[in-house]
């Protein structure tokens, strides 16, 4: 009876033990969230500021613009890098991408819902069951003296705010680095004797499309940071609160000219990310280990009422 009861005593607290691993392990185990870090000081706004490489890169791969009527069928860069940091007070973001040449038109921006409404990342277009805007950007360009706070709810409403709060600073430099995307081809589906697969409906061939993760090497990259107050008393600003996970987008242009005079992406040809993720640690919670001392203390109790019981035998 000791035994059982010991081993009972033993397996309970084995158990509070692994719930709470379990609970630690389960809120780190979130991918695809670009994590901005609690430090300690002034947040970095020097692209090369030794603190970047402490932080975790997240990629994400980027596409071309399709939404609006001037679209763009390729675009120069395939992928980006983002890390983040904050103080409690500040936040800067490090987007980081490839590019091969520098150009005074060369840009990159950051676009953020701005409200309670749900909106489209395509500056806050009404899209399907999606309604429109309000977005919040923050946008660079190489040759601009400094970064630019606007504000869009739809196409053709992007506007600078009276307000301007964001901060930016991009530093290129010509060297080699490794560029993670996702390529998709297209081909026409065949039959086992080789010929084509149609739709019933429209007589059309039917496409497949095969999606691959390919590993680049390339010369050239960007490295902007953005910084801002993560609250702001401009109304058209986004709010930015610590343990959230708000919504965040990306956009690029290779401001490269072409033979023609023509800027290579610019205006609404540009490679984009869709709505993606971001996370401003919060302070240390130190409840959970409260919360997992109690535990331990019931158990250890219960362990020792059944042992108590066990040593006194079955009552008369």
């Amino acid at each position: 009876m000791k035994r059982i009861a010991l081993r009972y005593g033993v397996a309970l607290c084995a158990a509070v033990a692994v719930g709470l691993l379990w609970v630690g392990s389960a809120r780190a185990d979130e991918s695809g969230v670009v994590r901005a870090k609690l430090i300690a000081g002034e947040v970095p706004t020097d692209p090369a500021a030794p603190i970047w490489s402490t932080i975790p890169a997240v990629e994400f791969p980027t596409s071309p613009q399709v939404h609006w009527k001037e679209r763009i069928g390729s675009v120069t860069a395939k992928s980006i890098k983002v890390r983040g940091v904050h103080n409690n007070q500040q936040i800067a973001f490090l987007v980081e991408y490839a590019d091969p040449t520098k150009d005074q038109a060369d840009a990159a921006a950051m676009e953020f819902m701005a409200g309670e409404k749900k909106a489209h990342f395509a500056h806050g277009q009404p899209m399907g069951q999606v309604e429109g805007g309000p977005v919040n950007i923050w946008y660079w360009r190489n040759d601009a003296p400094a970064a630019s706070d606007m504000t869009a709810k739809g196409f053709g409403t992007l506007k600078k705010q009276a307000q301007q709060d964001v901060q930016a600073k991009g530093v290129w430099t010509d060297e080699k680095t490794k560029s993670t995307f996702k390529e998709r081809a297209q081909s026409l589906r065949k039959d086992s004797q080789g010929e084509l697969v149609k739709d019933p409906k429209s007589g059309e061939p039917i496409l497949d499309e095969e999606t691959k993760v390919v590993e680049q090497e390339v010369s050239g990259v960007w490295r902007i940071v953005f910084t801002r107050a993560l609250t702001t008393t401009d109304t058209e600003d986004v709010q930015i609160q610590t343990g959230t996970f708000p919504n965040v987008a990306f956009a690029v242009w290779d401001g490269q000219k072409l033979d023609s005079g023509d800027l290579k992406e610019s205006g609404s040809q540009k490679a984009i990310t869709s709505w993606l993720y971001f996370n401003a640690e919060p302070p240390p919670d130190y409840s959970i280990y409260l919360y997992g001392l109690v535990a331990v203390v019931v158990a250890a109790g219960v362990q020792f009422v059944i042992i108590r019981k066990a040593q006194k035998g079955p009552s008369a």
